[in-house]
């Protein structure tokens, strides 16, 4: 992954011992949406270390703060206070555009709950947007795309357009297209919640496959206790705080059991 563009955007901190060994961190994150008594405090005081190789899961409710957790670690909100690190470095959310949105495209890959697919264009096309935004030539970036495709079982579907795809196919589009840039961090926000059982498990082996041959550090917010006991680690987020010790999730309870 090239860093040199993307990490314009952060500043040295001084770091913890054995932070060289941290991928991604949250300290003290804090996130007020509105003011005065029409304010909510989504996020109270968020901490996470991700460390490289890990699988992580945030279980919590609907409506809990885990869109809000990963838009932030993804810049793409700014928190009200706290810090968002990465390869132990502060990212600046207020500082160059350009050079932020160079963070998005390189550092991390943000698969999103409902694929936001481009319907009229084919799954290729969709896979290769990132490429494209960062200016690759379109065969390069068409050819890289088909090849994730195969990766994720589509490469029969790759001249399909989106909205002629499944649900699960969908989201398996999705996750190539994540991935294309070869990002060091996925972070998937409620990845299988729009599927059925049995997609919603394909799909979760197939992002534990991905996270192992490419070396990955994936976090992923979900409020399915079975999907999550399949994780590294399994975190609580309760009233706008990250728990740092392991939440039990039951890996005997129902297919689709909910946090609540």
């Amino acid at each position: 992954m090239a860093q040199d563009n993307a990490t314009q955007v952060v500043r040295s901190s001084s770091g913890a011992e054995g932070a060289a060994r941290v991928v991604m961190e949250a300290r003290s994150l804090k996130k007020v949406y509105g003011r005065g008594q029409q304010s909510l405090a989504v996020l109270s005081d968020a901490n996470l270390s991700l460390r490289h190789g890990e699988m992580v899961a945030i279980v919590a409710p609907s409506g809990a703060g885990k869109s809000t957790l990963l838009h932030l670690l993804a810049a793409l909100d700014t928190p009200t206070s706290g810090t968002v690190y990465f390869a132990d470095k502060a990212i600046e959310t207020n500082d160059d555009d350009a050079a932020l949105a160079e963070f998005r495209n390189r550092a991390v890959g943000f698969l999103w709950q409902r694929h936001q697919l481009l319907p009229d264009f084919t799954a290729a096309e969709n896979v290769a947007m990132p490429l494209l935004l960062r200016g690759e030539n379109f065969t390069s970036a068409l050819g890289t795309a088909r090849k994730w495709l195969a990766e994720v079982g589509l490469e029969d579907r790759a001249d399909h357009r989106a909205g002629e795809l499944s649900g699960g196919e969908q989201q398996r589009v999705a996750i190539a297209r994540a991935l294309v840039t070869g990002p060091t961090v996925l972070l998937a926000d409620e990845p299988t919640g729009d599927l059925d059982e049995q997609n919603a498990w394909a799909v979760f082996e197939l992002l534990q496959r991905l996270h192992r041959t490419h070396g990955l550090t994936s976090l992923i917010a979900t409020h399915n206790l079975r999907l999550a006991a399949r994780c590294d680690r399994v975190l609580g987020l309760e009233h706008g705080v990250l728990q740092t010790r392991e939440a039990r999730a039951s890996a005997s309870m129902a297919p689709g059991g909910e946090a609540s």
